[in-house]
Formats: structure tokens, C-alpha cells, sequence
């Protein structure tokens, strides 16, 4: 374990864990895990998905209990574990993917809340919530109307009152889990300005993100685990982006251009002057037969708009959608996937996949025609069906009838591009696929991605992340503020030339 760093922040830990194990249903979630945070440090918990990153997050909690002979020293003192009530009251906050707020609420509700809990009823001081709220908000340098109901506000806006909740909390430590997953990048650059500002007030922050230029930027250390062990601590000065994702994965990739021409294929896909207004303007774009093309811009630049209006979720005003050679117009997405078209969306969670359902319904949902007999459904066809599936894109299951929610978020992503492969579409749109998902999974999709493609399928690949793009697509159009701006041909142009463009 030669590359792990000593400690370089001045002073002793603020959060100090050693000899940590815990173990569910007989399978060691986390092996004899060490992990530290100096006051004030900005630091990364960097693993794939299942690594042991929430586990080891939820023992610091208290929300897990470790094995015995796990020693937790915070603040100057010694615990065997945590309770979550002595978490709180000692300023350990986390800030989780979801945010658990309350949308219904105002702001200042939201961040305020947790002063008016105790063992009794009593009266709300709706005076000293608004004081509390606004007081927070300032010290993070934000200014937002704390009387208006949380839903009124986007999730960067939402993603800040958390962590003035955290601070009405006196947080003395921060973690955030993927905080930065679906801000735009003035978004993200604003989040990360925050971080920074809780850094040089004492206050101590833990990165959990997998976007790993975030994590080279933000942190001063990180700390790599994979399957429930230590990898090592290290020192983000002079750590490069494949090297953090070796030492999570254990395997070396190597990201090179997969672009080759596709000009002597059919078109599948024609577009031309396509407007919705409001949305998107004058889009003109083709896809070939075995042609994966890419499409980048900032959140909100009309990405997803575009695909919701190829795949019939919305009315384009103006121009047309043409699809091998045939002008198409569909009044729902019903027609569009009789057509051939599918669409894989941005929030697997709640409109990808049916989170309590099985991993065997929620991959034959959009083919059911193709498991009837005699007017019913047949659970031989189904179980065949889900079978090939999950051995073509190598889906790691336990048993199909499990529920999709005990997947690991690569392989729900797996499964939900094999329920529209299951359709046997023309052209698969995939929004922003590797969302919420490590960085091993990632490459593992965009294996299937390259393969699909060299099966003639032809592919829509929308990403903010201008690099999966550029590695990943034979062609890159680039979007903004709902219109096509430039067009790349990542064989004849560099990565830099694309991110100028983009975040310029």
C-alpha cells in the first residue's frame, strides 16, 4: 500500500475510523476500512457503485452499527458506534442524492425544521424559522425567498437549501453524495464555490461524486475503496482522472476515439427545420444506419426536448421527421416505438424503470406482444425472453424476480436499454445513460453501445459530458440555447476543441 498519503492538513483528525467491518446476510459489505477528515478539509470518497461508500457513510451516521472492536474517534472522543441523534447533535450532516426535503414546504420550513423536533409538541416560531433560514442562506452567500414553497425552485436551488439545513444543523461535517449530478456547469461551478467557502469556515465537506474532474477540482485528498476494502488515501495534486478510475476498478481503460465514417450507410433518421417553441429551433440532423451520434451543450440547452419530440412525447410546431426515407408524425410515444424509435430517459428512477416491480417485468414492459400466447402472457416466452437480454448485455442479476431496486445502477441501466432493445427499434435515443452510474459501469455500457452500433442499429447519444461524447460517438453535434451551433468529427478534432465550444 505504498501510495497511501499520510495526513498533510495541520492538527489532528476532526473524523477518525479505524478497524471498520460490517457484514449483511453473510457477505462483507465493508473489510476492515480505515477512513479520516481533518476540520475543514475538502475530501473525496471516490468507489464504484457497491464499493462501500454509503455503507461506510451510514455507520458514521449511525445508521449502521459496525462489528465489534470498530473504533470511531470525532471531535476528541471515542465511540464503538454511532447513534444517529448523537450524529446530529455532534454537526455530522449528509446531504443525499434525493435531498429528502419536502417540496410542499417553504424554504425556510425546509431548512429550519429540524429546530422545531424534540419529545413534546409545541408551537412553531415561524419568526425564528424565516431568521434561521435567511441566516444560513447569507452565510453561503445566496439569496432566495425562504416564505415560497420549495417547489417553486430548480434542484440547484433545492440543492442549496440542503446544505443550509446542514448548517442550521451546525454541521461541523458535511457529506454530499452525487451533489452535482444534475446541475447545469454555471450550476456546478456555483455548488463548488459553496464547497469551498464551507472549506475555509471550518467546516469539513466529503465529495462522493463520480464526476471525476469535479473531484480533481474540488478535493485536497481522496479515498479510493473497492468491494468493501481500503485501496488507499491520496493527495488529488498531480492525480489524473484514469488513474483514480484504476484504482476503483482495478483495470485499466484506455479511452481511445471510436469514431469511423458511416457516409455510405442509409439514413434511418432525417430531420429537417424541426421548432417546438420555447424549446428548440430549426434542428436539422441525420442518422445512419450503425451511426452513433453524439449530441453535447449545457443542461438546458434543448437536448431532452429534441428527444421527447422524436420519440412522440411532445408536438414539434414546425418542420418534419423523416424515418428510413418516410415522413412520420406521431401523436404519442406509442406510435413512435410501433415505428421502430426508442428512447432511454435521464431519470431512470422514476420514469426509466419501476423501482419496486421485478427486473423481469420492468424489462418486458414495453414487449409484451412478444410473450403472448393464445391472448395471454406466457411466463416461458417471458422467462426466455429476459434470459437473452440479460446474457446478451451481461446484467449481473440475482433472480429475475428480484425487485429492480436491488440492482446496482449500471446494471438498472443495463436492464432498462434491454426493454427497448427488446422492441427491435430503428434507432435507440439514450439520454444521458450513464447517469448515476461508476465509472467501470460506464465503460461497460458504452461496450454495448459500440456493439449495438456495428449491429446496424442506429444511436442517439445525449451527454453534458462533452469526453463520453467525443470518445463514444461517430459524430458530435453541439446544442445551445435550442439550436445546433457546431458539429464535430472527434477524428479530425481534439477533445480541448469540443469543451472550448461548449463551456466557453
Amino acid at each position: 500500500m505504498s501510495e497511501i498519503e499520510s495526513a498533510n492538513a495541520s492538527g489532528g483528525a476532526l473524523l477518525s475510523l479505524r478497524d471498520i467491518n460490517i457484514t449483511f446476510g453473510g457477505v462483507k459489505a465493508l473489510k476492515n476500512v480505515a477512513f479520516e477528515v481533518h476540520p475543514g478539509e475538502i475530501h473525496c470518497l471516490a468507489g464504484e457503485n457497491g464499493s462501500g461508500k454509503s455503507t461506510l457513510i451510514k455507520i458514521i451516521t449511525g445508521v449502521y452499527r459496525p462489528a465489534p472492536g470498530a473504533i470511531i474517534e470525532y471531535d476528541g472522543q471515542t465511540y464503538s458506534h454511532m447513534s444517529p441523534v448523537t450524529a446530529q447533535a455532534k454537526g455530522i450532516q449528509v446531504i443525499w442524492q434525493d435531498l429528502a426535503l419536502f417540496p410542499e414546504m417553504s424554504v425556510a420550513e425546509n431548512i429550519a425544521f429540524q429546530t422545531v423536533l424534540g419529545r413534546w409538541p409545541r408551537l412553531v416560531d415561524y419568526k425564528q424559522m424565516r431568521q434561521l433560514a435567511m441566516n444560513a442562506l447569507k452565510r453561503l452567500g445566496v439569496t432566495l425567498d425562504v416564505d415560497l414553497p420549495l417547489k417553486e425552485y430548480a434542484i440547484a436551488q433545492r440543492q442549496i437549501v440542503a446544505i443550509a439545513r446542514a448548517l442550521v444543523g451546525e454541521a461541523k461535517i458535511v457529506f454530499m453524495d452525487e451533489p452535482t449530478a444534475s446541475l447545469t456547469q454555471s450550476e456546478t461551478n456555483h455548488l463548488l464555490e459553496i464547497v469551498r467557502n464551507l472549506s475555509a469556515s471550518g467546516v469539513a465537506v466529503v465529495f462522493v461524486s463520480h464526476r471525476l474532474a469535479e473531484v480533481l477540482e474540488i478535493s485536497s485528498r481522496l479515498t479510493v475503496l473497492r468491494d468493501g476494502a481500503l485501496v488507499g488515501v491520496y493527495p488529488t495534486e498531480g492525480m489524473t482522472q484514469s488513474r483514480i478510475t484504476e484504482l476503483m476498478t482495478g483495470k485499466t481503460f484506455d479511452n481511445q476515439v471510436r469514431a469511423t465514417p458511416k457516409d455510405h450507410q442509409p439514413v434511418v433518421l432525417d430531420v429537417r427545420s424541426l421548432s417546438r417553441r420555447g424549446q428548440f429551433e430549426d434542428i436539422s440532423l441525420t442518422v445512419r444506419r450503425g451511426e452513433t451520434l453524439g449530441i453535447t451543450g449545457l443542461l438546458g440547452a434543448g437536448r431532452t426536448e429534441l428527444a421527447l419530440a422524436l420519440f412522440g412525447m411532445t408536438k414539434p410546431n414546425s418542420g418534419t421527421i423523416m424515418l428510413d426515407g418516410r415522413p412520420v408524425r406521431f401523436s404519442s410515444n406509442r406510435d413512435a416505438v410501433q415505428a421502430g424509435i426508442a428512447y432511454l430517459s435521464e431519470d431512470r428512477l422514476s420514469l426509466g424503470l419501476i423501482q419496486p416491480q421485478s427486473i423481469a417485468d420492468n424489462l418486458v414492459i414495453s414487449s409484451l406482444r412478444k410473450i403472448l400466447s393464445g391472448g395471454f402472457l406466457s411466463d416461458e416466452r417471458k422467462e426466455s425472453l429476459v434470459s437473452h437480454w440479460i446474457r446478451e448485455l451481461g446484467i449481473r442479476i440475482g433472480r429475475q424476480e428480484d425487485a429492480i431496486s436491488t440492482l446496482s445502477g449500471g446494471n438498472q441501466q443495463r436492464v432498462a436499454i434491454a426493454k427497448w432493445l427488446a422492441t427491435d427499434p430503428k434507432l435507440l435515443i439514450l439520454d444521458a445513460p450513464t447517469v448515476g452510474v461508476d465509472v467501470g459501469a460506464r465503460a461497460g455500457i458504452f461496450d454495448i453501445v459500440a456493439k449495438l452500433a456495428e449491429s446496424g442499429l442506429a444511436i442517439i447519444l445525449i451527454s453534458d459530458e462533452v469526453p463520453e461524447v467525443y470518445f463514444n460517438a461517430d459524430r458530435v453535434l453541439h446544442m445551445a440555447q435550442g439550436r445546433i451551433v457546431g458539429s464535430f468529427d472527434p477524428r479530425q478534432c481534439s477533445l480541448h476543441d469540443i469543451e472550448a465550444a461548449v463551456y466557453a
